[in-house]
Order: C-alpha cells, then sequence, then structure tokens
C-alpha cells in the first residue's frame, strides 16, 4: 500500500493506491497560503488516509515545480514554496522517508505505469493547462536530471515561427516565444480574444468552433499545427514511443489526432510511428503518480 499526495494550487489531494492500482482511499483539502500551513496540510492528509485503511503507508508527493540537489524547493508557481527544505520538513513531522517529485513528471509515472502509455519504453507526459510542462519515463523509470529540469519544453520557442507570430509573447520567465506563452490554456484564450475582440473561455471556443464560427475553427486549427511543431521538435530528439497528453486543454475533442495528422510535416523522418493519446487517469494522473513513486517492493520495505 502507498500514499500519494498531489500539492495543487487550489487544492491538496491524497489517495492510498492498492499494489494493483486500485483507490482505496481519497482526502481532498483547499491548498492553504502558506508554507508550515501547507507541510501541516499534508501530514493531516497521510495521518487521515492511514487512519482510514488502519496502515502506514510508503509516501510520494507531487508538487507545482521541481526539487534542487540541495533538497529546496525551485521554479514553484506556489511560491511561498519556493527555496523551503519541504521534503526534510516533511520527512520529520512523519517521521519516515517522503519522496518528492514534479507534479508533471508525476503525470508522466502514472500514465507510464498502468494509463494510456502502459507498455511504452518511452512515455513523453504532456501538461497543457493552466502552464505547459511534461515528464520523460524510460522503461519505467523517470528522468529527472542533474538539473531536475527534464521534460520541461514548455520553456523552450515555439519551433517554426511565422513572421505573424515572432517573436511570440512576453512569458513569465522572462523570455518571449515560450510554448507555454502559446499553448497554455490562458494563452489560447488571449490569442482567440486578440482575433475576434471577445474573451471566451477555452470550452466556449471549441463549442463555437462546433457550430462553425469561422475565428474558434481558425484558433483551434492553429492550437492543433503549434502542438505539432512543439511535439515534433520533441520527438525529433527523444524519439518516444508515446506522447500522453494532460491537462485542461486535452479536453478538447479529438486534440490528439487532430495533432497527430501534422506531425509528418514537421517530424525529421520518412514516417512518424510516435502515438499520440489522451490520458487515462484525468485530474487523478498526478497523485497517482505520486504515489507510484515507491515500487511494490520499496513501499513493503518503507513500513
Amino acid at each position: 500500500m502507498r500514499i500519494g499526495v498531489d500539492l495543487g494550487g487550489t487544492k491538496i489531494e491524497g489517495v492510498a493506491l492498492s499494489d494493483d492500482g486500485n483507490v482505496v482511499a481519497r482526502v481532498r483539502v483547499a491548498t492553504p497560503r502558506g508554507y508550515l500551513e501547507s507541510v501541516e496540510a499534508i501530514a493531516a492528509i497521510v495521518e487521515d488516509i492511514e487512519g482510514k485503511i488502519g496502515a502506514r503507508c510508503s509516501v510520494g508527493i507531487g508538487i507545482p515545480g521541481a526539487v534542487t540537489p540541495a533538497g529546496l524547493v525551485k521554479n514553484a508557481n506556489s511560491t511561498w514554496l519556493i527555496g523551503k527544505p519541504l521534503g526534510a520538513d516533511l520527512e520529520t513531522r512523519l517521521s519516515r522517508l517522503v519522496r518528492l517529485m514534479n507534479d508533471a513528471n508525476c503525470f508522466a509515472i502514472s500514465e507510464a505505469v498502468d494509463g494510456a502509455g502502459a507498455g511504452a519504453q518511452v512515455v513523453f507526459g504532456v501538461i497543457l493547462g493552466t502552464g505547459v510542462g511534461g515528464g520523460v519515463v524510460v522503461h519505467g523509470r523517470c528522468l529527472d536530471g542533474p538539473n531536475r529540469i527534464a521534460g520541461e519544453w514548455g520553456h523552450n520557442p515555439l519551433p517554426w515561427m511565422t513572421p505573424e507570430e515572432f517573436p511570440g509573447p512576453s512569458c513569465y520567465c522572462g523570455k518571449q516565444g515560450c510554448i507555454e506563452s502559446f499553448l497554455s490554456g490562458p494563452a489560447f484564450e488571449r490569442r482567440y480574444e486578440t482575433t475576434a475582440g471577445t474573451r471566451l473561455s477555452t470550452s466556449e471556443i471549441a463549442a463555437a468552433a462546433a457550430r462553425g464560427e469561422e475565428t474558434a475553427v481558425a484558433a483551434l486549427a492553429w492550437y492543433h499545427d503549434g502542438l505539432a511543431r512543439a511535439l515534433a521538435s520533441i520527438i525529433n530528439v527523444l524519439d518516444p514511443d508515446v506522447v500522453v497528453l494532460g491537462g485542461g486543454m486535452s479536453n478538447l475533442a479529438r486534440l490528439a489526432e487532430a495533432t497527430a495528422v501534422r506531425l509528418p510535416e514537421y517530424v525529421f523522418s520518412d514516417s512518424v510511428v510516435t502515438r499520440v493519446v489522451n490520458n487515462m487517469h484525468g485530474d487523478s494522473s498526478g497523485v497517482r503518480g505520486a504515489a507510484w513513486l515507491w515500487s511494490v517492493e520499496e513501499a513493503a520495505r518503507q513500513v
């Protein structure tokens, strides 16, 4: 038995997974706006779950950022975590070892273990939401990298920009033209607003496109092409077996299929056999991946 915790910007979710991947307990609470409060909220979730199932478990946690070699959180949009020794403090509070990893990596692990990428040798997991992130899983192991930024494709420039696109929108990271500044949910909505003069949500734009509204149809077609360009740059370097789409934008109808058909135009190969698929576990992928940070054998030794 293992516990996974997903530390999100608005909620913290914890689940207990059995060895065959079934969820046996789940707890959700609002995310507090403070570091010590977050530590205590995570610990309380773990204790609540263990009380429900009557067992002590291994604990893995997905966070909106990365952990430096010194054990400090960096690159977190929950800014109160930055520079804090979250793992060490949780280990002290819970009296056991704890594993932390970027939430996009946890998504990729979940989909590689028993999701849409199960059985594939190399899986690239993609988050298309408020931001754009990703994770790489090879032979069941997540690549983290010495800088702890493996999979952070969202802060590379959008490939093959047109004159109309260049130099691209400003990104919070300080650069211009980042993939995230084009392909995140808010970026998609801003792009539509610039053309149509009206701000709509992603779902409203999709509904307008389904009705044949010209600007919405064009916005979706551009998004499919932009995503194909961005993924082609990853495929040219990593050549994964499968790309799994996650995050709110992955709910767009036929996004995977519409993107896949455009890949041959950009991938440096005479054929493209990399599959582009939607995720299997939806919003639960991150928390499930956090639980899978411990293997069955390791989880048993941990307790």
